[in-house]
């Protein structure tokens, strides 16, 4: 139970704070078993971020553990700040980041340049937030142009995995088993018929990748693919100390050419990641039609201070390849479908998402549980970017009304997904101006409509 209650058709209590509304647990909402469970699991997918600090920042596994309890604190601060979305990393772009990362040397180099990165991702948010001119400056980039981002981001997520010396080919049962498990329960049309009519079909549904998570753990440790975890008891001891050693402030800041070189990755991430703001939008908007009981605020502006305050936290404390994203798109479905059942089964959407990262955040202190997943890291980060690739390949293919559009995004995203942002944004430009500029004087409108005439003839 919760000190505030809501009475009905109002917007949950809380207490304001300048552009933010405070929203506290046990205070202002109750604490949800479901999401607290889903979220004992689910946790493992952020300690996933561990594998690509190893790698392209150079970082022992305790600093790295370290540097993911930076990351669940800014994940708790979104509902506390009274933004009604999941928050996650700005997922599909982390195969972009990771190509900009590849030119630096992991090392102190490394964390010069994401520090770079982040903190400009951080001040895109922080200016499109103060000046509300967030929605209106993406809305004037071109279809094809994000079309090219999403499909490019998609293609270069898939490439990592199953490349020749990617995860997914060196221990290929768990990981295919794993992504078909996942594909058939988040996308297949036969499951979401399922769910309707069987019961627990709609439980497992509730539950959204926990259940192929583990699936593919179970396999990769029944194949040998993994080894068997080495269990430790007692509470998770991060390396706060240490981790001092491996942040800006010690190994240096950058100098300006890296940053430049950083403004091409930090624009396509901020477009990455208002893509996810309009989908958050768009799921709490179904929602709200069906529970008229909660009045929902999902205010833009808020989503932005918010998502800027936590890159600015990780670009000094903890610079993120995930970056610091407004949406985990996965869980955000499943607590916004599990909320359309009722204020009994989710009091309100911000009791479930806000119980699910401040349970997701005293998962990390559970030594026996993180030790249990440690071995098995990179199936959660594989998981995550496979179905990040799907989700971006086929959504970007949404934005294309055209042939011509087709072909610009098509070009776009395999240069992007070859040589990195700065040429993909390049490409992406010097094509949209040349071709649906310059061969059709006409408003994109206009294109549409005669390329509907067409098939339609």
């Amino acid at each position: 139970m919760a000190v505030y209650n809501r009475e009905e058709g109002q917007e949950q209590p809380y207490w304001p704070v300048g552009p933010f509304k405070i929203r506290l647990p046990f205070v202002h909402y109750r604490w949800e078993k479901a999401e607290f469970i889903q979220a004992l699991i689910m946790f493992v997918v952020s300690l996933g971020m561990i594998p690509l600090l190893q790698e392209f920042l150079g970082l022992p596994y305790e600093i790295a553990l370290a540097y993911v309890f930076i990351g669940g604190i800014g994940f708790m601060l979104p509902s506390l700040l009274g933004v009604a979305m999941v928050p996650g990393w700005i997922t599909p772009a982390i195969p972009v980041v990771t190509l900009y990362l590849a030119e630096f040397e992991p090392g102190p180099e490394a964390i010069r340049a994401l520090f770079a990165l982040q903190f400009i991702v951080f001040l895109i948010f922080f200016f499109l937030g103060v000046t509300r001119l967030g929605e209106k400056l993406v809305n004037l980039v071109p279809n094809s142009l994000q079309a090219g981002i999403l499909i490019g981001a998609g293609v270069a997520a898939l490439m990592g995995e199953i490349s020749t010396d990617g995860r997914l080919m060196n221990t290929p049962i768990s990981l295919i088993l794993g992504s078909l498990v996942a594909f058939y329960l988040l996308f297949s049309l036969s499951f979401k018929n399922l769910v309707h009519k069987n019961k627990l079909a709609k439980m497992i549904a509730n539950y959204g990748l926990v259940p192929a998570m583990i699936i593919a753990m179970v396999i990769g440790w029944a194949a040998s693919e993994y080894p068997a975890p080495n269990i430790d008891w007692g509470i998770t001891s991060p390396s706060f100390v240490e981790m001092w050693n491996y942040l800006p402030f010690v190994v240096g800041f950058p100098e300006l050419d890296i940053f430049l070189m950083a403004i091409p990755t930090a624009i396509i991430a901020y477009i990455i990641a208002f893509g996810d703001i309009i989908v958050g939008k768009a799921l709490l908007q179904r929602a709200e039609e069906v529970r008229t009981d909660e009045k929902i605020d999902a205010d833009v502006n808020r989503v932005h201070l918010v998502t800027a305050i936590r890159n600015l936290i990780h670009s000094f404390f903890a610079p993120y390849p995930g970056l610091a994203g407004p949406l985990w798109t996965p869980v955000q479905a499943t607590v916004a479908e599990r909320y359309k059942y009722g204020r009994k089964a989710m009091d309100s959407i911000h009791s479930g998402m806000g119980t699910f990262w401040i349970a997701g955040f005293l998962a990390l202190f559970i030594l026996p549980l993180v030790s249990m997943f440690q071995p098995v890291l990179p199936i959660a980060l594989s998981i995550t970017l496979i179905i990040t690739g799907y989700v971006c390949i086929s959504v970007g293919i949404e934005q294309v009304n055209t042939t011509v559009e087709r072909g610009v995004a098509g070009t776009m995203a395999i240069v992007l997904a070859v040589h990195g942002a700065t040429y993909g944004l390049i490409a992406g430009i010097v094509l949209y101006f040349l071709i649906e500029k310059t061969s059709l004087f006409k408003k994109k409108e206009q294109g549409v409509e005669e390329e509907k005439t067409k098939k339609a003839g």
